[in-house]
């Protein structure tokens, strides 16, 4: 298991973490490359040019890597660091899987509310049960996830599943078999290891409801 929340393939490229000194896939770690002016800057998609330098999908390891001059030494030269690294890294994260569950929602391949949720999961077309992680209790013991990898996200905020939805927050939210889906685990998996939850996560205790 990474410490991004995913198992190992021992098909993926691994990288090794600047900060643990873990070799693991890349998807587990967050990727981070100097710009023009040797800011260290997160690369969520991977895509930036330059040299990358890897750091394992944890608070920690992130706040580890900038406190203690590992960008610098692995760069072997003068780096500017963010004060607000790890929480830059989260929003980038966060921001990464709303715009995928959106972009399944548009593809039919989501819904959200607890009646639409219960009809999937009851007809077997949910792939994935996604909670809030401030959503009630009691409300979300109601619905099971299913049984299979990636079957259960309850990293995302209800301000945050809502804004996949257009709307102003929902709870309760699934996600249909299929190529976005195992974007939005893998990404979710990452935004985990950030906010520092970890197997099933469970919500707070303020009741509300998909609007």
């Amino acid at each position: 298991m990474t410490r991004g929340g995913r198992e190992k393939d021992q098909d993926e490229p691994e990288r090794k973490c600047i900060a643990t000194g873990e070799s693991q896939p890349k998807a587990g770690l967050i990727r981070f490359c100097l710009d023009p002016d040797g800011m260290v800057t997160p690369d969520i998609l991977g895509r930036l040019p330059g040299r990358g330098f890897y750091v394992s999908a944890d608070r920690a390891a992130i706040e580890k890597a900038a406190k203690k001059g590992l960008f610098a030494r692995a760069a072997r030269q003068t780096v500017k660091v963010p004060d607000d690294l790890a929480d830059l890294v989260e929003d980038l994260l966060a921001r990464r899987v709303v715009d995928l569950v959106s972009m399944a929602r548009k593809a039919s391949g989501a819904v959200m509310g607890y009646e639409k949720v219960k009809d999937w999961l009851t007809k077997g077309k949910a792939a994935t049960l996604l909670q809030a992680s401030d959503g009630s209790e009691r409300g979300k013991t109601k619905l099971s996830p299913p049984e299979r990898d990636g079957g259960f996200i309850g990293v995302l905020t209800a301000g945050e599943l809502g804004l996949a939805f257009g709307r102003e927050r929902a709870i309760h939210a699934a996600l249909a078999a299929g190529g976005l889906r195992t974007r939005v685990v893998e990404e979710a998996a990452r935004l985990a290891g950030v906010r520092g939850h970890s197997g099933r996560q469970d919500g707070g205790e303020t009741a509300m409801k998909d609007t």
